[in-house]
């Protein structure tokens, strides 16, 4: 086979089956030298002509966008698909805002239509995301973006934008044979509702390979993406449990005459729902094109599978859901502990002082109701903090999640840790929740929603079948009480 396999990523939107990552354009341009955009367009020209076409890139991998810029605008750009990513600090997500951002990625790459634009969120506290992806429906309507894909999301969040009948072509998540996460959960949603996974990290920064095999730990690595993934192997168990799954992609190798990060490519790329890996490259300095296309000649079987299998159960999970490494411990990504960036980002709702009361606070979240009715979305009291039942109502009436109590759970359980950080608290904070249904038969849905935020805080809680709540299609209603330490 001469070229890879290509695959349908979204309705005229086809791709190769290994897209080329540009993510490293910025750790080769950490110095302050940017690359010279049209050597760097005529390395990713290589990649094209060889069936590599398909690119993945972000508004914040230095250059890249322009380097691309200058390949789609020369004659070998024809057939090349172009993916990037809109990273928006959190913030209010008016149409002018969403419209900017997306602009700007289509002046600096130059063109007309965005193939793929893949948005990315830092806090889901905020709910400027779901403001975000409505807007850019709107512009895939319009025809500026061709597809609309999502980075790092997890799969609760995906399940709200689903329910919310927003066109999500393609997540892009951590799939490796050390992050196993996005193949449970988020694998069983995709497959059922048509979503494509686009894996990156499944060379694992290169550690996934013959190289590694047998070495000792390295005292320290010099790129950003070995940092990032190095804390991984620290994550699932260490350097042992790095060499355990190594000699069994080895054996698996030489069986079938490849090369181990074949096989760890190849692993992924038969996960169902999977759509293609994602492959960085260093342009003009290294090229991997000739082994990457042996993906293309070979499949594992059982007994391959069950080889690796016992490799992984050596292994620790790495925990939470995919992208959660970006909004919580452990923090896995290049830079480390994100502690220092998610602590400054500023509360989605201010805190008022509550007139006469020297130790009272109270938090509004925009609510139609809390006005009308008197009422205050959260109070704090010295150490204590009461939320009020909470709907999933985004804005000043939206309903979210439609007819799925789950999803509803999802954004009722984000406005809650809104109200509680703005009060300077946290989930982790919360003694009690009460839950309310207007259906018992979702206490299921419900539950394992309510397990995903609070499985290691472990309230007091008592669910509970009403009558009815107020207001069309609303299933769910959540109050909580915390004590902050």
């Amino acid at each position: 086979m001469t070229k890879p396999e290509r695959t349908q990523l979204a309705p005229g939107l086809e791709i190769s089956r290994v897209v080329t990552g540009l993510w490293q354009v910025a750790d080769m341009e950490r110095g302050g030298t940017l690359l010279d955009p049209v050597r760097g367009a005529a390395a990713m020209a290589e990649y094209a002509a060889a069936g590599f076409d398909s690119f993945d890139m972000a508004d914040h991998y230095g250059s890249a966008e322009v380097i691309t810029g200058e390949l789609l605008n020369g004659p070998a750009g024809r057939g090349v698909r172009a993916f990037t990513k809109w990273c928006p600090p959190p913030g209010p997500m008016t149409a002018e805002v969403v419209r900017a951002g997306v602009m700007r990625s289509l002046e600096r790459m130059r063109t007309p239509r965005i193939d793929l634009l893949q948005f990315h969120w830092w806090t889901f506290e905020h709910p400027g995301w779901l403001d975000a992806m409505l807007e850019l429906a709107k512009l895939k309507d319009e025809g500026l973006v061709g597809a609309i894909g999502l980075t790092n999301f997890d799969t609760a969040h995906l399940r709200v934008l689903l329910a919310e009948g927003v066109p999500v072509a393609s997540n892009q998540v951590c799939i490796s044979l050390l992050d196993r996460r996005a193949t449970e959960a988020m694998s069983t949603l995709c497959l059922a509702r048509g979503v494509k996974l686009l894996a990156y990290g499944t060379l694992g920064g290169g550690f996934l390979s013959e190289r590694w095999l047998g070495r000792e730990a390295p005292a320290e690595v010099g790129d950003w993406s070995k940092m990032k993934y190095r804390r991984f192997i620290d994550a699932v168990g260490g350097w042992g449990a790095l060499q355990g799954v190594l000699r069994a992609a080895d054996a698996i190798a030489k069986k079938h005459g490849v090369s181990v990060s074949n096989v760890a490519s190849r692993w992924v790329l038969e996960q169902p729902a999977v759509a293609a890996v994602i492959v960085g490259a260093r342009l003009g300095e290294s090229e991997h094109r000739a082994d990457n296309l042996k993906l293309f000649g070979f499949a594992l079987d059982d007994a391959d599978r069950a080889r690796l299998a016992e490799a992984f159960a050596g292994t620790q999970r790495i925990a939470g859901d995919c992208g959660d490494e970006y909004r919580k411990p452990p923090f896995l990504t290049a830079s480390g502990d994100l502690s220092h960036h998610l602590d400054a980002l500023p509360p989605v709702w201010p805190k008022q002082a509550v007139l006469g009361h020297a130790d009272r606070w109270r938090v509004d979240s925009g609510s139609v109701w809390e006005p009308l009715a008197g009422y205050s979305r959260a109070v704090r009291e010295g150490r204590r903090i009461l939320v009020s039942g909470t709907t999933a109502t985004h804005g000043s009436g939206r309903l979210v999640g439609g007819a799925d109590a789950g999803a509803q759970t999802v954004y009722i359980l984000d406005k809650i840790a809104a109200s509680l950080t703005a009060l300077g608290g946290r989930l982790e904070d919360v003694v009690r929740t009460r839950v309310y249904l207007t259906d018992a038969a979702d206490w299921r849905a419900v539950s394992e929603v309510h397990g995903r935020y609070f499985g290691d805080i472990r309230p007091a809680n008592t669910l509970l079948q009403v009558g009815a709540l107020i207001g069309e299609g609303y299933r769910v209603e959540i109050e909580a009480e915390a004590v902050v330490p």
